[in-house]
């Protein structure tokens, strides 16, 4: 169902509007859990490592099906909030041509060169030829990933964010079960923990693609509708690109992060993929809560109504604070059993670093969930440049950070380097959000 973000009390409409794409982003996450609890729990720790490790570089292609994403859904969630429906129509259908050949030139270069990219990390040789296995065959699915986010976008840009929970709620339990299946029945080793991913992202994306496609057919509008706009692309490129720039700068720097982890041993790298798949479970969910304000943002930007956009990043705050309480409580008292979660014997270091890991980042949750938020606002709002300077401001000094303190203090540095990042990118995008809501609120009338 379609849903104008223009209109209501706005935290009551960024509830009900963020909570299920909140929900989604957590049955998104249980894919990559699911993988790393399959293997740690019915393969061993060396198939953990395996997985966490191939997980850093698929953080690339990730990128691209994000800016991809955001880049649809800033541009049709615009056109939706001023009610021009036909070039909302034509920046969807231009979005999935251009992303269908983006998507061949990606397959080509991963196949080619996964091995050059685990080479690059300093993969462990335990565990090479379980990385290169995992990563081949996610490389195939790059279509199904690529596709369901634009797919999920648009659903956001409609103000419908209650279809793709769906979607993900089914194909994640889904999941879960074909993990089981392949490797604990079938016994089919890490390719099995990959196959199952594969298989039920694939048929998530066609059902989505399908159902996003009759949702626009339903939707009136008059004359023609132009398939291909080099106008409209180049729209979007502008939102998308530095989506994916910002994205892929942060995997290349998690990438070299995970260099310096793996130089650690194959125990540390253990603890740190469990860790990590709870610390990015965090972080995916309130960096989807952010898009869904982007979404909110660029609808009432569209409106001219920027006082609905103040009014929404003082409720987004209230509500990613409100989400942070039971997380970081959680965290800080459980980080023991849930790291043992994922491994079922786990050696003294993989539990001792996975567990250090939760307890210097998780109280920074709430400083994180800011910028986050405002980088949502950013993004909605156009404001690309003062976004990528935030966010390339906390890369930049995790990544350095993490290679010149692990040098003086081995892996404990590396978790060290997280909260410095977060805590200068929140100072960083307040200040630009604070800056840009004056601007629009100077240009347009300030409607609540």
């Amino acid at each position: 169902m379609n849903k104008d973000l223009t209109i209501g009390k706005p935290e009551t409409v960024l509830w009900k509007f963020c909570l299920p794409l909140f929900g989604s982003i957590l049955f998104q996450q249980l894919y990559n859990i699911a993988d790393s609890l399959t293997a740690g729990k019915f393969i061993g720790e060396h198939a953990l490592a395996a997985v966490g490790n191939s997980y850093e570089i698929t953080l690339i292609f990730i990128a691209f099906a994000f800016g991809c994403n955001i880049g649809c859904s800033v541009i049709v969630s615009q056109f939706f909030g001023a009610k021009n429906y036909c070039e909302m129509k034509t920046s969807v259908y231009t979005t999935l041509i251009s992303s269908g050949v983006l998507c061949v030139v990606l397959m080509a270069f991963g196949i080619a060169f996964c091995g050059t990219l685990l080479n690059l990390i300093h993969t462990p040789p335990e565990i090479f030829a379980d990385s290169k296995l995992y990563l081949e065959i996610y490389i195939l699915g790059l279509p199904f990933l690529l596709f369901y986010n634009i797919a999920t976008g648009i659903f956001s840009a409609l103000g419908d964010s209650k279809t793709p929970f769906l979607f993900l709620a089914v194909s994640s339990t889904a999941n879960i079960l074909a993990d089981i299946l392949f490797v604990a029945g079938f016994h089919m080793g890490v390719a099995g923990v990959a196959l199952a991913t594969f298989l039920c992202q694939g048929i998530s994306c066609l059902l989505a693609v399908f159902v996003v496609l009759r949702r626009l057919s339903a939707i009136h509008t008059e004359g023609n509708i132009v398939l291909f706009s080099f106008k409209a692309l180049e729209k979007i490129a502008v939102i998308a690109i530095p989506s994916i720039l910002q994205q892929g700068f942060i995997s290349i720097g998690n990438i070299m992060i995970q260099s310096a982890i793996n130089d650690c041993g194959v125990g540390v790298t253990a603890g740190y993929s469990a860790a990590i798949k709870l610390n990015n479970l965090v972080i995916t969910s309130f960096t989807t809560l952010g898009n869904g304000i982007s979404n909110y943002t660029a609808q009432n930007i569209g409106a001219g109504m920027p006082g609905r956009v103040k009014a929404g990043f003082k409720a987004g705050i209230k509500m990613v604070w409100i989400l942070c309480i039971p997380i970081v409580t959680l965290y800080l008292f459980a980080a023991k059993l849930l790291i043992t979660f994922f491994i079922s014997s786990p050696s003294q270091l993989a539990l001792t670093s996975g567990v250090q890991f939760l307890y210097i980042a998780a109280p920074f949750y709430f400083i994180i969930s800011i910028k986050l938020i405002a980088d949502g606002i950013l993004r909605g709002a156009g404001m690309m440049r003062d976004f990528m300077i935030s966010t390339f401001t906390d890369l930049i000094l995790r990544v350095s950070l993490a290679e010149l303190l692990a040098a003086q203090t081995g892996y404990l540095g590396i978790w060290c380097a997280w909260p410095i990042g977060w805590s200068a990118g929140m100072m960083l995008s307040v200040i630009f959000y604070r800056k840009n809501i004056r601007k629009f609120q100077c240009a347009m009338p300030n409607n609540l």
